[in-house]
Formats: structure tokens, sequence, C-alpha cells
């Protein structure tokens, strides 16, 4: 079972080599990670716009352009289009987001000649490894589906459950979060974990524990679960999942993980053909290298299970 990012680039490496195309690749950050993600083995890269911009960053950045496609379309809407088409079409194995704006990326995805659409709804995850933790978190949904249903959060955890078995753990933990641990029909959260608790009992959410409502403290620390006089409790304090109640909290415990704790992290959004990494502006290096080595596991198994 994968405990952290070398765990999961340790299994990258025992996958064939992938190969990501990048929609407007015009983009400093953007070539530093899939320029580290080909030295480390993890993929090979398409770059898809501007080959003018392309070779002027990658000039500053020493990298050698002859190691790497280059599709030279200088209109974005057109390059994103381009470079969907590319993993739609099986030349590439993951898709990563560029210089452009994230409607227009995600209008790519969904495009439904040459995008990646599976029928299923769309999804965000995030993996983190974190100091005092013994194993991999994995966050849901924290960037894409602002006020999930419960129809909504039983699809979240069944595209989680995929993400979670590329890397390694088998029926992991989910706890649906909400402020307290027991039902509170004046709490919808608590009513609509509990009811994911049950489908899961039921077989309808299948591949995983399902224990809710939890509060944070309980699902991620033993010691609280003592406490609390809860260790009859499916998950105590060893979830693997957190899912939210709605992208508020989620965001808000994720941007307080990256500002205030010892952490590293990759995303990726789910429920798609193939692994799709969207990662902020804002987010680092590190964490985009990170997202292309979680795509690279998870394309490989997708790959394996169409293959089954």
């Amino acid at each position: 079972m994968s405990k952290s990012f070398e765990d999961l680039l340790a299994m990258v490496k025992q996958c064939p080599k992938k190969k990501v195309s990048v929609a407007v690749a015009q983009d400093n950050e953007v070539l530093l990670a899939v320029k580290a993600a080909k030295e480390q083995g993890i993929a090979d890269s398409v770059l898809v716009g501007d080959a003018d911009k392309i070779a002027a960053i990658a000039a500053e950045l020493s990298m050698n352009l002859e190691d790497y496609e280059i599709i030279d379309v200088k209109d974005p809407i057109e390059a994103a289009r381009t470079a969907v088409q590319q993993v739609h079409d099986g030349k590439a194995d993951m898709y990563m987001k560029g210089l452009i704006d994230t409607k227009d990326f995600l209008r790519s995805v969904l495009d439904k000649e040459v995008g990646l659409r599976t029928g299923r709804p769309l999804s965000h995850v995030c993996v983190f490894e974190m100091e005092g933790v013994d194993h991999l978190l994995f966050l849901t949904d924290v960037a894409f589906v602002p006020y999930p249903s419960l129809e909504d959060k039983a699809n979240i955890i069944r595209n989680t459950v995929e993400i979670c078995n590329a890397c390694g753990i088998t029926n992991p933990k989910v706890a649906p979060l909400a402020a307290v641990e027991v039902v509170n029909p004046k709490m919808p959260a608590t009513v609509e974990a509990a009811e994911l608790t049950k489908m899961n009992e039921a077989g309808e959410i299948t591949g995983c524990i399902v224990d809710g409502p939890l509060s944070l403290d309980l699902a991620t620390f033993p010691e609280a679960a003592q406490h609390k006089g809860a260790t009859g409790r499916k998950i105590v304090g060893d979830a693997d999942v957190l899912l939210f109640p709605d992208i508020h909290a989620g965001n808000i415990l994720y941007k307080g993980l990256v500002h205030f704790s010892k952490s590293k992290n990759g995303n990726l959004i789910t429920g798609t053909a193939a692994p799709v990494i969207l990662t902020s502006r804002s987010d680092s290096f590190e964490v985009k290298v990170n997202s292309l080595a979680l795509g690279a596991l998870v394309a490989d198994s997708l790959k394996k299970n169409a293959t089954k």
C-alpha cells in the first residue's frame, strides 16, 4: 500500500511510460513540471500551443525541445481541442491544463466529439502526504462540485475509490464528514452521511468501507475515537478518504493543509476517460509533478481495467 509520493513514484517506474498532452503549453511552471516528469521517468509530453512562445520559455529553462513533440496551435481554444483529441485518440494517456482559463479547459474535456466524456459525473480528488499521518489521505471534492447532492456524493466516492485502487489502496475507508458524528435532522450533512453508509452496506456503493457521519477528529485521529468512546465505529481515526459536505469545507481544509502543514499533494479531475490534471496557477511546481505521477498511475490502472 502506498504511503507517500515516493511510494507512488516507485509504482510509476514499474509501469510502461505514459504520455501527457498539455493544452496551451507556453507556461513556465508547466514546462518545468513536464521537464521534471520526463527526467524522473514519469511521462513524456506532447506540447500543444504557440511553438514560438514554448521555445522562448524552454530556452530560459535549458529545456531541449528535441525531446518533446510540439504541435503549433496559436489560438488557445483550438490548442485545447487539439490537445484533448490527442488523448481521445489514444496518442496520449492523460491531459494537462497549461496557460488557459479553467472554463475553456473544462469545455475541451467535455467536448462531445474529441473530449473525454464517459457519461459519469466529474469530480476532483486531492491526495495528501502529511507529516504525522502514516498513510496517504484522499480529499474530495475540494474544487469541482460546489454543493453535491446525495447522488453526487455517491458518485464522488466511486470516482475516488478508482484513484485509491490505482495507488495500491484496496477497500479504502471513506469518511463522510460533518460537524458531529451523530445524525441530526437539522443538519443535512449528517443525514446524507448516514444514507451513504446505508448505501454502502446495501451494496449500492462498493469497493470501500463507508462510515458516517464522522467529525474530522474521529476520522483522522485514533486518540479522538478513544476519548469519545467511539472505538466501535468502522473508522477509528484511520480514514483513507475524507468526503466533504460541500466545496467550502473541502477547500478551506485543503488550503489550510497547503499553507499551515508540512505536506505534499497532487490532484486530478476524475470521472473522465483518462486522467485530467487541472492544477491552479498558484500550485507549486512540486504539486504539478506529483499530479503527473498520480495521473500516470491512474492511466495505467484504467488501461489494465479496460484490458480485463
